[in-house]
């Protein structure tokens, strides 16, 4: 079956594919750089990615230091506006979820809000616009929503991991990661005949809060790629139908800016959540 609305000779599986494949490089055992052909190597760079997940992350500093630079008091723009109520509402997440002393928390909440919704957001530009535009300029494929790549959301979730680490050593000492991992949820034994028990129960905490450690950084970018990975495929079968694609479009995009605007609050709010768990004594 050829697809529709002027994808020329391709299948449907074939516009699905071409639609799902980044912009990919890599580098041969011989030392050579080489264009997608890199099925299989993990070491392989996704250079679409790369490129609108830094050019959104750059987008949101200008904007926001420009409003900063430019901010009034007496003559609020309605963008200067939006961001102080961002701003507020971070600020108001933060103060509610974390309970520790760290100026790091709230620039942090909101720049993982506003960039995460960034990228999330160009899952509602057209499928076929941005791709199409780069074939006229001789890329053949184009993945325009960073958060559809594992590699970026598995690469967000890690900083926050290490962050985890780094606020658990900070605030509960250098053995805080070992007992967070030994002493809970069950408390061994200290005195009497429990201590027999002791080194079962510690091993027992150990499996269950390792387990319970890595999988934050597993759930918090499989959940945020899974659903802006499942909204871009609803928009690719779209698509197919060539014009009669519109109305579906239309509310298909309606109903998604509310996943997109979603996906990025809980993934700001599950990082403040570890931090305070990371920061807190049980």
């Amino acid at each position: 079956m050829a697809a529709e609305g002027g994808h020329g000779p391709q299948t449907s599986s074939e516009y699905i594919t071409h639609h799902l494949q980044n912009l990919q490089v890599c580098k041969t055992e011989t030392g050579e750089w080489i264009w997608n052909q890199c099925a299989g190597n993990p070491m392989a760079i996704n250079v679409d990615s790369m490129f609108w997940s830094i050019s959104l992350g750059m987008l949101f500093c200008f904007l926001f230091w420009r409003v900063a630079r430019k901010s009034s008091v007496s003559k609020p723009t309605k963008f200067q506006a939006l961001v102080e109520i961002l701003v507020e509402f971070v600020d108001g997440s933060v103060k509610d979820t974390f309970h520790g002393r760290s100026r790091l928390i709230a620039p942090l909440g909101l720049t993982i809000f506003v960039w995460v919704f960034l990228m999330n957001f160009m899952d509602l530009v057209p499928v076929d616009w941005i791709p199409e535009l780069a074939k006229l300029l001789g890329v053949p494929y184009m993945k325009v929503v960073p958060s559809t790549d594992v590699n970026v959301t598995f690469g967000m979730s890690m900083a926050v991991f290490v962050l985890i680490l780094y606020y658990t050593h900070k605030f509960k000492g250098p053995l805080g990661l070992v007992k967070d991992l030994t002493m809970h949820p069950i408390a061994p034994p200290t005195k009497g005949l429990g201590l027999i028990a002791a080194p079962i129960i510690i091993a027992f905490n150990l499996i269950l809060e390792t387990v319970a450690l890595l999988a934050k950084p597993v759930s918090l970018s499989l959940r945020l790629f899974g659903n802006m990975f499942a909204g871009e495929l609803i928009f690719i079968l779209i698509a197919l139908m060539g014009l009669y694609q519109l109305p579906l479009h239309f509310g298909w995009a309606a109903f998604h800016l509310l996943i997109v605007t979603l996906q990025a609050f809980i993934f700001m709010m599950l990082t403040i959540v570890y931090l305070s768990l990371a920061s807190e004594s049980h």
